[in-house]
């Protein structure tokens, strides 16, 4: 499933494997204009409660404080369901945000979707 954000040039992408993990792709900017998209197909890829849930930033060019935010409220609403999230190929630009925030050491970060799909 594919759903870009009405002029924003977020793109969102889902996919279920064969194992039923599931991993969202977010591509663009992920910050306050943006957000919605993602946050709603994240809130519903959590409800599902697949065993793992792969987020895939290498496409992120953006990630201000609203960004992180919902990372971070993902991967709480993840925990409560018995689902543990991974972040994959985690954007330079991301991953800063990341660092200097401190919020690295709370994901299981990983280096493709494939080493995140692979535990």
């Amino acid at each position: 499933m594919v759903t870009p954000a009405p002029g924003s040039g977020l793109t969102v992408t889902t996919r279920v494997t064969g194992t039923g993990a599931a991993v969202c792709a977010l591509a663009g900017d992920l910050d306050v204009e943006t957000l919605a998209p993602a946050a709603a197909t994240l809130t519903e890829l959590v409800a599902r409660r697949p065993p793992t849930l792969v987020i895939d930033l290498r496409g992120v060019a953006f990630c201000d404080s609203s960004g992180l935010n919902l990372l971070l409220k993902t991967r709480i609403a993840a925990e409560q369901e018995g689902t543990e999230l991974r972040l994959a190929a985690v954007a330079p630009t991301v991953m800063r945000v990341l660092e200097l925030t401190g919020a690295h050491v709370v994901f299981a970060l990983r280096e493709s979707v494939e080493a995140a799909l692979a535990g």
